[in-house]
């Protein structure tokens, strides 16, 4: 059995992948990395615990996502948060998001990165679950409520013989169904719902006595007291669903951005390229394949620094 990790070389670790992180890496800099790795055996088990914590989180912190750090405190609050996340992977072999809430760690159903789930509920309605999505279902005499904590779902409502409203909740507010096909997203503090059948209707948490009527062909944004504009639904907003992705004229540096809801680990847009415009449909339960065709359709190459570590540049 391998000796435990010494603590200098778990914060070694933390600090190449905030050096990494911090920018577009140049060829200096990897090769100074590939180098520590190579130095020491327990350089390289190091490494596979970051990359075992990007596998299991998606990305470390939150701070080390920024195109920079602003200066050496950010940087080194950075590397002890990705040093703690570390220590606690190796002593318990499971990590979860410190900001991640306590509702979605225990939710009854859970979708990890890139899997999508299909439920039958009790009363006949359909239940779709997106990737990295959580939430509760809660029925009772008086209504069928589903507390959606993270993520995203695709409802198919059913009657009901005892007329029980469907709700579908999240932190920012709540969305009643009018007999109806819809979809809602929570996350970063925001919900958005579009409607594909019939219509809902919407309320904040902050300002509940406001209705909102959402009918087929339209989307909206709120949070926890204001809802934006209504807008046209994009095309393909509920496309998840088929298992792709649709976009008409997005920015790359977005559409990355959405692609690592789907992808374990770090997938990065070096600035160069993120204004570059995509449009197209593409497969999110083969990610592989779609990185692989990136380059045909953009001016790009894709760098794998390793497996959960990949980097979009110009080509």
């Amino acid at each position: 059995m391998a000796p435990p990790l010494e603590l200098h070389t778990l914060e070694a670790a933390a600090n190449w992948y905030v050096r990494l992180n911090a920018g577009t890496p140049n060829d200096a800099l990897l090769s100074s990395w590939q180098d520590w790795l190579g130095q020491n055996p327990a350089n390289a088990r190091a490494w596979a615990r970051v990359e075992k914590v990007q596998a299991q989180m998606g990305r470390l912190p939150v701070e080390v996502a920024l195109p920079t750090l602003a200066g050496v405190r950010a940087r080194r609050r950075a590397v002890l948060k990705t040093l703690a996340l570390l220590l606690a992977a190796g002593a318990s072999g499971w990590v979860a998001h410190d900001s991640a809430p306590a509702q979605a760690l225990f939710a009854g159903v859970r979708t990890g990165k890139g899997e999508r789930r299909r439920i039958e509920l009790a009363d006949g309605s359909q239940l779709q679950v997106n990737t990295d999505s959580a939430l509760d279902i809660d029925y009772d005499d008086q209504q069928r409520l589903l507390r959606l904590h993270r993520g995203e779902i695709s409802v198919q409502t059913a009657s009901d013989p005892r007329g029980r409203p469907f709700i579908v909740q999240t932190a920012e507010g709540r969305v009643l169904a009018l007999g109806t096909r819809f979809c809602v997203r929570s996350d970063d503090g925001v919900s958005r719902v579009s409607v594909q059948q019939h219509a809902v209707e919407i309320r904040t948490h902050g300002q509940p006595q406001q209705a909102l009527r959402l009918d087929a062909g339209q989307s909206v944004r709120f949070d926890h007291q204001y809802m934006a504009l209504v807008s046209a639904a994009a095309p393909g907003a509920d496309a998840w669903t088929q298992g792709m992705l649709t976009v008409i004229e997005w920015r790359l540096a977005d559409f990355v951005a959405e692609l690592r809801r789907y992808r374990s680990g770090v997938v990065r847009c070096a600035e160069a390229v993120a204004d570059l415009r995509l449009s197209g449909a593409f497969p999110v339960d083969d990610t592989d394949t779609l990185l692989e065709n990136l380059g045909a359709a953009l001016p790009v190459k894709v760098r794998y620094l390793t497996r959960y570590w990949i980097s979009i540049e110009a080509a």
